[in-house]
């Protein structure tokens, strides 16, 4: 019946084929969005990444949404070296680019800024980033002596909803879903939250101390499969 099975949160929408290949159809899956993404590439900007794209140049990804701002100003892929993030924003990149382009992935950003400055000899980069991107890859670099240029293309916006239900689980996918669901709502000690990453779990630690399980790659697909698992 209906009112037995477990009740679980997403703060942003899922892909429908997925909830069935992970067997969450099963489940009360509720999804509210939490962030709004708004694409932000000035005019400065976007002549900026046209002359990028005429020549060599190392260039970083870690979020979907910045890969599809820049993709969609380019009409052939450039000559560059791309370091990203795994999972859907490799995913993104590779419509585009030949996977010989990218040069490394990681789980996270910490981990890939060590595969940046392992690789040797990178002067400079540029990061497409939005505009609430976390620290730890530009420091990281820089206090290897790499100069980052920072391009914002996107822009996060919280768009917090108020909930009135109990749920079993919750489904973070960002710092900002988090603080944006935080900003209105408690929850219970015995909800379990669900995390993206390192950086999202920090996020949840600080606003409280529910179980928090980690996904230990990017990815919708990861997370969902950590729910199921968890609740069959």
């Amino acid at each position: 019946m209906v009112e037995n099975k477990i009740k679980i949160l997403s703060t942003r929408a899922l892909n429908s084929e997925l909830l069935h290949k992970t067997g969450l159809q099963d489940m009360d899956v509720e999804a509210s969005a939490f962030i709004k993404i708004i694409p932000d590439v000035s005019q400065g900007t976007a002549a900026f990444i046209q002359s990028l794209a005429l020549q060599p140049a190392t260039v970083i990804f870690t979020s979907v949404n910045a890969v599809n701002a820049v993709t969609m100003r380019l009409t052939a892929a450039p000559s560059w070296k791309i370091f990203s993030i795994g999972g859907a924003t490799k995913d993104a990149l590779l419509h585009l680019f030949d996977a010989s382009s990218i040069v490394a992935s990681a789980k996270n950003a910490t981990l890939l800024s060590e595969k940046i400055i392992a690789y040797g000899g990178i002067k400079e980069t540029v990061f497409f980033c939005g505009n609430r991107r976390m620290n730890h890859l530009p420091e990281k670099l820089g206090d290897a002596g790499i100069t980052v240029k920072e391009l914002t293309v996107y822009q996060t916006v919280g768009t917090p909803v108020a909930t009135a239900k109990e749920y079993e689980g919750i489904l973070f996918f960002s710092p900002s879903a988090v603080e944006s669901f935080f900003s209105i709502n408690t929850i219970p000690v015995h909800t379990v939250l669900f995390s993206i990453g390192e950086s999202t779990t920090a996020a949840i630690e600080s606003y409280c101390g529910n179980k928090v399980i980690t996904s230990q790659w990017p990815g919708e697909s990861n997370m969902m499969e950590m729910v199921a698992d968890y609740f069959k």
